[in-house]
């Protein structure tokens, strides 16, 4: 059962949510979450630790928690333990490449959930056809790894962190969850127009949600007059009522 841990968050500082998880062989696994700020907190080497089971529910987990209030990560971030800066440096998977914050003391690592679920493999890279179709509906999209600005009509990849821009889609899903947890039934990968369509919906949908608290919308929403929403947070949509 998750709960309150004294660890802060290494962005915002408020405490971070523990989770037990099995360890691979025996033993467990103990991760910290920040759903606000979708970072994940690994002591060193514990993102290799996990058990192929465990793997499977932190993406449960990340889609449970998909409607949670989003917050920036701050241009600093600090160790929970010794509180020294995190630097941010770069990891190299067969998903793609994903940006990494380690605390040079080597107490552990913060990573994103869009840079969890690439290093574990749940997502694909768009082909150039996709892009370009994309494209055509919605313009400009928040690049996974790094949070930057993509302008789909000029970029094919993030201009800032160079990484390619991937999806989290059903297909990418279902291979990993069978890879970790032998999950169930096959889900049809998604269409161009699918994507491009839920990527619109998350946009109106956190607008709606802003404006619904009283909090000013925030205008992330649009970059240059054009609409901008992230990938991430598109493929987590796709999934609907998967595990409601």
């Amino acid at each position: 059962m998750p709960t309150p841990t004294a660890r802060p968050c290494p962005s915002c500082n408020d405490a971070m949510q523990l989770h037990v998880l099995p360890g691979q062989y025996s033993g467990e696994v103990e991760i910290d979450f920040c759903f606000g700020c979708q970072g994940i907190w690994f002591d060193h080497l514990e993102n290799l630790k996990l058990a192929p089971a465990a793997v499977a529910t932190v993406f449960k987990e990340i889609h449970h928690h998909r409607s949670a209030a989003h917050r920036p990560l701050a241009t600093a971030l600090r160790c929970p333990e010794c509180r020294g800066r995190l630097a941010q440096g770069f990891d190299l998977v067969r998903s793609g490449r994903f940006i990494t914050h380690r605390c040079e003391s080597r107490h552990g690592r913060f990573s994103s959930f869009a840079s969890f679920m690439i290093e574990k493999g749940f997502v694909r890279q768009l082909t150039k056809p996709e892009i370009a179709s994309i494209a055509a509906k919605v313009g400009v999209i928040h690049c996974s790894s790094c949070g930057a600005p993509v302008d789909l009509r000029r970029e094919d990849a993030c201009s800032h962190c160079r990484s390619p821009l991937s999806l989290l889609d059903p297909e990418a899903v279902e291979r990993a969850l069978q890879t970790y947890a032998n999950a169930g039934a096959r889900q049809p990968a998604s269409a161009p127009a699918d994507i491009a369509d839920a990527l619109i919906a998350v946009a109106k949908e956190r607008s709606r949600a802003q404006r619904e608290s009283g909090r000013p919308v925030v205008e992330a929403g649009l970059v240059g007059g054009v609409l901008a929403t992230d990938l991430f947070s598109a493929g987590l949509s796709l999934f609907g009522s998967l595990w409601e």
